[in-house]
């Protein structure tokens, strides 16, 4: 029976076989058996479909040293057909049906937000440590940005498929973004937006209340739940963690598909990311948010998410709290244990590229310009 050390051991040397496997789009760590460690640890494999030429390339085990004894083990691989999986703000107009659709003032985690002809999700209200009566919205680059760049993009709420319009609409501007890359290494797809009145957002979440703080990290197997603009409350499960996958962005900023490194997958019974979730939050039992859903696979069972605390890091922020406080580090997990999540490093956190939006004035001073 192999251990997480040993499985993530055997996805780093998966990992160099990766382009001689046509049909894999993601290689990460789980449970033999999906739910629980019964059965040790594993490999598990996502690919485009169950084909013959997809199955013949991908190995039923990869050999490793044992972690803490003499030989060798054998670490399972579990395939997994997950289709192609997709970042999906939605863009067509739709009518503004579900409770999460809909205009609300102040603004909280769980509704619908984006920008003029694109709805995703309000993930969470954060505060900085220099500025904590500041007010910000947490949600996905792709959501808040409008071609992953540095222009000024209005938020408004609701997002532009519910019937959101630039400037009756507007909420906010964008105000810093990590920057997504094609030809280089991926952790988060994260945005902040700062609000035009910090009135205009309140720190609490949709049929939750308030949100306690964040985790620092979170294990295979752990149980989630989270509000989305389209699927609205539901639950999943950890599946699979330090899973390298690629994500399709279509024309989105001429990203086409790009890779992720060590983001997690989610498990629901029923859908729980579908166009419209990108950006909604995954929260612990105990009410901490957990993982930023950004993208998910075609049936929309799974949501390709990265933790939170990545976010947190990159942009130094935490969950805000209705009497100005920061909400609280809680320090579920090992460090360094691969069974959990863990911080990006600081040479990881050195490839992550934060960039700061322009201001209205300053894009309308570049138009009169030109």
């Amino acid at each position: 029976m192999a251990t997480f050390r040993e499985a993530l051991r055997a996805k780093q040397q998966l990992l160099k076989k990766w382009k001689g496997m046509p049909g894999v789009i993601g290689i990460g760590v789980g449970y033999v058996n999906g739910k629980d460690k019964k059965g040790g640890a594993c490999i598990v494999m996502y690919t485009i479909d169950a084909s013959a030429t997809v199955a013949k390339r991908c190995p039923s085990c990869v050999f490793v040293k044992r972690h803490r004894a003499k030989g060798h083990v054998s670490v399972p691989v579990r395939t997994i057909v997950s289709g192609r999986c997709c970042c999906h703000p939605i863009a067509r107009p739709t009518v503004a049906r579900g409770a999460f659709r809909r205009r609300i003032r102040p603004v909280v985690a769980g509704y619908s937000v984006g920008y003029p002809g694109i709805s995703g999700t309000a993930g969470l209200i954060v505060s900085q440590a220099a500025r904590r009566a500041q007010r910000y919205l947490l949600s996905n680059n792709h959501v808040l940005n409008r071609n992953n760049s540095s222009g000024y993009t209005e938020t408004i709420q609701p997002g532009g498929a519910d019937g959101g319009r630039s400037g009756v609409s507007r909420i906010g501007r964008l105000y810093r973004f990590v920057r997504l890359q094609r030809n280089a290494i991926n952790y988060m797809d994260a945005a902040l937006s700062i609000p035009t009145s910090n009135g205009l957002l309140a720190p609490r979440y949709a049929t939750v209340g308030s949100v306690r703080g964040h985790v620092r990290g979170y294990a295979v197997g752990a149980r989630f739940k989270k509000v989305g603009r389209t699927t609205g409350r539901v639950s999943g499960v950890v599946e699979s963690i330090h899973t390298d996958i690629d994500v399709d962005y279509g024309s989105l900023g001429g990203l086409g598909t790009i890779r992720f490194r060590n983001q997690t997958v989610i498990r629901g019974q029923r859908a729980v990311s579908l166009a419209g979730d990108s950006g909604s939050v995954w929260l612990t039992t105990g009410n901490y948010a957990a993982a930023v859903n950004f993208a998910g696979s075609a049936d929309g069972r799974l949501s390709i998410a990265f933790p939170v605390h990545w976010a947190m890091q990159a942009f130094g922020v935490r969950v805000a709290r209705a009497n100005g406080s920061r909400g609280r580090l809680a320090q579920t997990g090992q460090r360094n244990h691969p069974k959990y999540t863990q911080p990006l490093t600081a040479a990881q956190l050195s490839r992550v590229v934060t960039k700061k939006s322009a201001t209205g004035r300053r894009s309308a001073r570049k138009k009169r310009r030109a």
